[in-house]
């Protein structure tokens, strides 16, 4: 058993299954399928902040956004359930997935929310939430998302020095298998208004016009 905050190796991780996760029902929030497939032009971001509880409501109000959807990314065991995943011994890290019409939303318009919303300094956690699975983290899926994500990256955290915080962990990678989290945790907070939301950002604003 690996530590919470520190990630396994491929080795060490859970063996996992072969059988996906399917939720067939519609986003409580956009009446859009959950397993409905993107339209064509679209396009979707991997984002990990924390607990993705609070972290996909930021998203789905974003006009523009067409689905979002939480799940696990970034380990070794496939189809992993939220139990695994908590143990720290898949390597995943909760992430919200977020398709997207470029033409009414940026890309790096989506990432200035990233960054503002939680504190990418603190390595395996956020605020009161300790574990790999809240390790700051963007899985791109492609040239130009990775280019976007370095160099906003770089530019708060050039910003966030300014204020006096640490170096930013954000790991950015292109983005492997997104395996979808049990149906209880899809827009957990309308089906639970009262529910537990960790979401917190820094108070430093992301230079996104600086792209």
């Amino acid at each position: 058993m690996q530590t919470k905050t520190i990630l396994p190796t491929i080795e060490g991780a859970l063996a996992g299954r072969s059988e996906p996760l399917v939720v067939d029902r519609d986003h409580l929030a956009l009446a859009v399928g959950l397993m409905d497939p993107r339209p064509e032009h679209f396009e979707t971001a991997f984002v990990g902040l924390g607990c993705f509880w609070g972290a996909e409501k930021a998203f789905w109000m974003i006009p523009g956004v067409w689905r979002t959807r939480v799940g696990y990314q970034g380990g070794f065991t496939p189809n992993p359930t939220y139990r695994e995943v908590c143990s720290g011994d898949t390597g995943h890290t909760e992430v919200v997935e977020i398709d997207f019409d470029p033409t009414i939303v940026t890309y790096a318009q989506l990432m200035s929310t990233f960054f503002e919303s939680h504190d990418p300094t603190q390595g395996m956690r956020q605020g009161g939430d300790v574990g790999t699975q809240y390790r700051s983290a963007i899985y791109t899926t492609s040239d130009e998302q990775s280019r976007v994500a370095h160099e906003l990256r770089e530019q708060y955290a050039a910003r966030l020095h300014e204020a006096g915080f640490g170096p930013v962990t954000t790991e950015i990678a292109p983005a492997a298998a997104f395996y979808l989290a049990e149906e209880y945790h899809q827009q957990y907070l309308i089906a639970n208004p009262q529910g537990y939301c960790g979401l917190g950002g820094t108070g430093v604003s992301c230079p996104v016009g600086l792209l």
